[in-house]
């Protein structure tokens, strides 16, 4: 099976970490439920979102941790490989949601709030349908949908690749089918077995995002290079653009733009089938970050940057932990009142414990205690000699 992707291992570039990190933070600041902050997250003022970042950085890094496997060890074992992933994201989402089940519960008895069933309204109603739909994924409560989406994508890889090694184009024949599909036959799952709704997030819609990632990861897609005026000032445009037909302080005052919007992104359903601007959008903001950060490439990981990488490093379990935060954050905010000051502080306690976070599974990863221990601090000083019959090191202290 053909590839680029070089026999030695690559070094880990600290940019994907650095985005990965961004988006959990901005997905964090999402899913607080009436979080003023919001308002103010980069997808105010532009087509693309934190998702997009998200799943383009999530193909990007699945080439590099799976993509090898399939080359090196051939289709089979890159599959079992894919299947293990696949077993862990999903046993992460399922407990994501009992987590959540059991703080809404908790919440509901401690403090006599209904956010059990308010969240989770169906588990009470129909229990038997809920809990089937929840193992099946059939049934994806509001905020709970990416990571099976990304389940979803990631079983797609074994095709990719088994086709890639039919025929180069192949792989790209098939993400532009299902994206075709997604938009014009509604190709979707169901996410909602009383309603018949589909998912949220269509993931035969952005699988196109992912494998953009996967692709440009593999060195199949090649890319134009950084700072290309051209390019440059083209991607700012499109950037500048899309900010009167994005920003609510825009589309609130000036009705003739949110039309606007609504006639060139098809209305509510923009982000459910990912529309061509979305992708467009965050590809032109992607060429034009990439670009101003070129210079600084080396330095990223200091600073704020830092934080982002330490984060992206760990996305899995920050993502997870994120959205416990995000839940606690809002009912801190409803008991303390939502002023400025509140809203402020239960955000940045939201990212100091993600950040928490990534760094206490950064430790655990570590394995610290596979390490030789330290020799005490105290301990005399060591000579030593080697026996020049049997060759074994003699210790004295």
């Amino acid at each position: 099976m053909n590839s680029s992707l070089p026999s030695a291992k690559r070094t880990r570039d600290a940019r994907l970490d650095l985005f990965r990190g961004l988006a959990m933070l901005i997905i964090f600041i999402a899913h607080v439920p009436s979080n003023s902050w919001n308002d103010w997250i980069p997808a105010r003022f532009g087509f693309s979102s934190g998702a997009e970042l998200f799943v383009f950085c999530s193909g990007f890094a699945s080439a590099l941790a799976f993509g090898g496997v399939f080359v090196k060890r051939g289709w089979w074992l890159g599959t079992a490989r894919i299947l293990y992933r696949l077993w862990q994201i999903y046993w992460a989402q399922i407990g994501l949601v009992l987590a959540l089940v059991a703080l809404a519960a908790a919440l509901d008895r401690g403090l006599g709030r209904s956010d059990l069933g308010a969240q989770f309204g169906p588990l009470l109603s129909d229990p038997a349908r809920a809990l089937l739909g929840l193992a099946t994924l059939s049934w994806q409560p509001d905020y709970l949908d990416i990571l099976p989406m990304y389940l979803v994508i990631l079983a797609l890889v074994p095709a990719v690749m088994a086709l890639r090694g039919l025929h180069p184009a192949l792989p790209f024949a098939l993400s532009v089918t299902l994206y075709a599909l997604a938009w014009t036959e509604g190709l979707n799952l169901t996410g909602n077995p009383w309603t018949g709704a589909g998912w949220f997030l269509n993931p035969f819609a952005w699988q196109a995002i992912f494998f953009l990632g996967f692709f440009v990861a593999m060195g199949w897609l090649p890319l134009p290079g950084l700072r290309r005026a051209r390019l440059v000032w083209s991607s700012a445009l499109c950037v500048i653009l899309s900010v009167p037909l994005s920003f609510w302080g825009i589309l609130d005052r000036w009705p003739e733009a949110q039309a606007l919007r609504d006639l060139l992104l098809s209305g509510e359903t923009e982000k459910t089938i990912l529309h061509p601007l979305r992708i467009l959008h965050f590809l032109a903001l992607a060429y034009l970050v990439l670009s101003l950060i070129e210079p600084w490439r080396t330095r990223l990981d200091r600073g704020i940057g830092h934080v982002f990488i330490v984060i992206g490093r760990q996305s899995l379990a920050c993502f997870l932990a994120s959205l416990v935060f995000a839940r606690l954050a809002a009912v801190l905010a409803d008991m303390a009142g939502r002023d400025a000051f509140v809203v402020a502080l239960v955000n940045l306690a939201g990212l100091v414990a993600i950040f928490a976070t990534a760094k206490v599974v950064g430790w655990f990863k570590s394995a610290p205690w596979a390490k030789p221990p330290r020799p005490p601090e105290s301990a005399a000083p060591t000579t030593q000699a080697t026996d020049t019959l049997s060759g074994v090191r003699l210790t004295a202290a």
